[in-house]
């Protein structure tokens, strides 16, 4: 019957863990749940909702997994194992009090606080479902963490992690035929390897970090080359290596998107993905856009202006990172499988060394300030040609990127 309901679970719609508190509550048993005899009947702390002191002890109530909130029960600490629960409610609770200006915990909350401590356990609960949908649903070796201890938002509605471009109707992407037969692709004076052969040379030195100017294409090895994944001129393919964590902001930028991991300079962090559209179809889009005060198009103007990508209902982690006008990410354009020009890949490259806890951040304008790479400096006189222009933006916005350079506007 466990069977019966896991494959119901789609026409549902039903989430693990509700299948996991439906298990329970027909005393189903299920491997892949981890409900089986021993344990079916055990009772489960969802969250706790109130908490009260008196002469007999502590005591807190608490919701149960599976049950509606008119079962919820006072029950004694001691009585309670779940000490990770209790730790996050005093913590909501205090920054509960912080923010009413009260020192001291009463015997009893009252309803107001009460009523605040249920919608965070609640938000987390949804939160942490979303974290575990991104992890199941992510093709890449870095983790995915998401946390609001700003506000009452939860996931973003009509929102799709992707791993990839997603093509839309009528564009089609035009596979390399062929690809390298290099003995040692890092270093092979008479092909080249894959940059060589597009008149390009090798972007990257040998410890995988970026070493050509933004503007300058990047050309990895493709899924016909004889070289293995082993190669040092595959490092975009591979995807994300960082853990990184989804947060809200707390200067009304939104969702925003921090490494929890040390980041050398000019290393791969992310690509930028979405659905690939036309022009015309993204104009159409942009006004909707407009009107809504967001945008998440990516024009792909490298030798033409005929595509752009649509990250706002499609997309990967990047879709939650934010301007700066003094970024520590920089955009290039990757070619791999695909050998149409028209159609790169947006890969966000460091600029510099980011430490672990630091927001990450791209110019949306794409204005070039003075970048090292490992062998030129630029500087203002570069040309724009060949770098992906800004996400389309028609009206005025305020930037709150508080950088000392800040422009004022991003755009």
């Amino acid at each position: 019957m466990a069977e019966n309901l896991k494959g119901c679970s789609v026409a549902c719609k039903m989430s693990w863990d509700e299948l996991e508190d439906a298990c329970r509550r027909e005393k189903l048993h299920c491997k892949e749940l981890g409900v089986n005899r021993s344990n079916v009947n055990e009772y489960e702390v969802e969250f706790l909702c109130d908490y009260k002191k008196t002469k007999e002890g502590e005591f807190y109530l608490v919701k149960w997994r599976g049950f509606p909130e008119s079962d919820n029960t006072w029950e004694p600490k001691r009585n309670l194992r779940c000490p990770k629960l209790m730790k996050l409610f005093h913590l909501d609770l205090d920054h509960e009090l912080r923010l009413r200006k009260r020192h001291s915990v009463p015997k009893r909350l009252d309803k107001e606080v009460a009523m605040s401590l249920v919608q965070k356990a609640k938000l987390r609960k949804n939160l942490q479902q979303w974290e575990s949908h991104l992890n199941q649903t992510r093709n890449h070796s870095g983790r995915i963490y998401v946390i609001n201890e700003v506000d009452l938002e939860g996931p973003p509605k009509n929102f799709t992690y992707i791993n990839n471009y997603k093509v839309g109707p009528g564009i089609v992407l035009d596979e390399m035929a062929v690809g390298c037969e290099c003995k040692d692709c890092f270093d092979d004076p008479v092909n080249g390897c894959c940059p060589g052969a597009s008149l390009h040379r090798m972007a990257y030195n040998d410890r995988g970090q970026i070493r050509i100017r933004p503007g300058e294409p990047i050309y990895e090895c493709n899924s016909q080359c004889g070289c293995g994944s082993d190669c040092p001129n595959r490092v975009v393919q591979k995807g994300i290596q960082f853990d990184l964590c989804i947060f809200k902001t707390e200067n009304g930028r939104g969702w925003g998107v921090r490494t929890l991991q040390h980041i050398k300079k000019n290393t791969f962090v992310m690509e930028y993905v979405g659905e690939i559209i036309t022009t015309d179809e993204a104009e159409r889009r942009g006004h909707v856009y407009d009107r809504q005060g967001s945008t998440y198009l990516f024009d792909l103007d490298y030798v033409e202006d005929v595509y752009t990508v649509d990250a706002a209902h499609l997309g990967n982690i990047s879709h939650f990172v934010n301007h700066s006008c003094d970024p520590n990410l920089q955009v290039y354009n990757v070619f791999i499988d695909n050998i149409d020009e028209r159609l790169p890949r947006i890969a966000l490259f460091s600029t510099r060394a980011i430490r672990a806890g630091e927001e990450l951040t791209f110019d949306y304008k794409m204005q070039i300030d003075a970048v090292d790479t490992e062998s030129t400096k630029m500087d203002s006189s570069f040309s724009l040609v060949g770098l992906p222009s800004s996400p389309k933006k028609r009206i005025r916005v305020e930037c709150r990127c508080g950088s000392d350079s800040c422009r004022k506007y991003l755009f």
